[in-house]
């Protein structure tokens, strides 16, 4: 735990406020809702809260690229006392003696992402080795963020634009022409593609899905270009330059909708796929994470509307910690029920599900606002 706030845009924090607020417990709110009260909005929002089965697109399934998007944004913003007082202009003009210090630190927030990421997995369950899945959300977040940071260390910006393309073509280069046994090449199927195939062949453990894994091994290396779409955006809007407000905003919603037109154009030879993490995939869902940043940006630090966000927030100072307690290391449903059951028990049978869902955020937020009077932050 840490007892200092960041230094960061307060629309990042709400942004990744927004987006664990459906995994901590938006998206049962919802479900519930369109049960009780099942009008067309609330059962579109519902089927928007569910990954995809394979090939296309929810809304759900743009929570983890744009919580590792807002990673690759934090990065400029984190390095620029050291820029300041190396007396440098790009990280990549930092003294080597100050990198190697970078590199450990980078390297030991890596292992701690993969370590809790392992045990929200259930490591500590001590299931057995095979039963034990390795790969995690945390995890490739740690992974992506560690190599976007290498590249954002190590080179100048043309550079990391030339990377960022390299990957994402080589990644569909590779999906496409490397044949795999018994299946050949560019079968984009769950046990037919390449990534899965690495995946039976390197990964240890259990696979999530048994032939393939949504957070395996191949797949990581597109979602380092997922993060430094946030580079890009962080080093773009840190950079000392003579745009107004709004020719920053007309250049982020022009960004974002030629990442969102490249996305849906690959999509015909290569699907748009969360689970495979491809390159149709990062550059739409980029697309759309640069406006859901751009509209918290607007709101909250341009024209200063903050204080109707605080819930959001207080989920985005500590969200690896709401994470790894909403994914199961914390019962918030028996404690909800606990303090609020006796009351919801006396309202109508068919929206008890939903003040119960309710009861859960409830209990959620009064633990985060504790943290955050606290100045309690877990910071990795």
């Amino acid at each position: 735990m840490s007892n200092t706030t960041n230094n960061r845009l307060i629309s990042l924090d709400v942004l990744r406020g927004f987006v664990m607020f459906w995994i901590m417990s938006g998206e049962h709110i919802i479900h519930a809702l369109a049960k009780a009260a099942p009008i067309p909005v609330f059962i579109w929002m519902s089927s928007q809260l569910h990954h995809a089965e394979w090939n296309g697109i929810t809304f759900y399934d743009m929570i983890f690229p744009v919580f590792l998007f807002v990673a690759g944004i934090s990065m400029p913003y984190s390095f620029e006392k050291k820029l300041s007082i190396a007396g440098v202009k790009t990280p990549n003009e930092l003294p080597s003696k100050e990198k190697q210090k970078i590199y450990l630190s980078m390297l030991r927030r890596t292992c701690i992402l993969l370590f809790l990421g392992f045990v929200v997995n259930g490591l500590l369950r001590f299931d057995g080795f095979d039963q034990t899945r390795f790969a995690s959300v945390l995890g490739r977040i740690g992974l992506a963020w560690f190599f976007a940071g290498l590249i954002y260390l190590n080179f100048n910006l043309k550079q990391q634009l030339i990377w960022f393309a390299a990957i994402l073509a080589g990644y569909y280069l590779a999906m496409k022409l490397v044949p795999v046994p018994d299946f050949g090449a560019g079968v984009l199927t769950k046990a037919g593609s390449l990534e899965a195939y690495i995946d039976r062949l390197f990964l240890p453990g259990r696979l999530h899905s048994k032939v393939y894994d949504p957070e395996g091994l191949f797949s990581t290396i597109p979602a380092i270009a997922t993060a430094l779409l946030g580079v890009f955006l962080g080093t773009f809007l840190r950079a000392k330059n003579h745009f107004s407000a709004g020719k920053k905003l007309a250049i982020l919603i022009l960004s974002a909708l030629v990442l969102i037109g490249i996305g849906i154009l690959w999509d015909y030879d290569f699907p748009i796929n969360k689970h495979l993490w491809t390159s149709s995939f990062v550059c739409f869902v980029g697309g759309f994470s640069i406006l859901f940043f751009t509209f918290f940006y607007l709101i909250i630090d341009l024209l200063g509307f903050q204080n109707w966000a605080f819930p959001l927030l207080l989920i985005g100072s500590n969200s690896i910690l709401i994470y790894m307690a909403a994914e199961g290391l914390v019962d918030f449903k028996h404690t909800a029920e606990y303090v609020f059951g006796g009351i919801i028990k006396f309202l109508p049978l068919i929206w008890q599900p939903v003040f119960t869902t309710l009861s859960v955020t409830i209990v959620q937020l009064m633990l985060l606002y504790f943290l955050y009077k606290k100045k309690w932050f877990l910071k990795v």
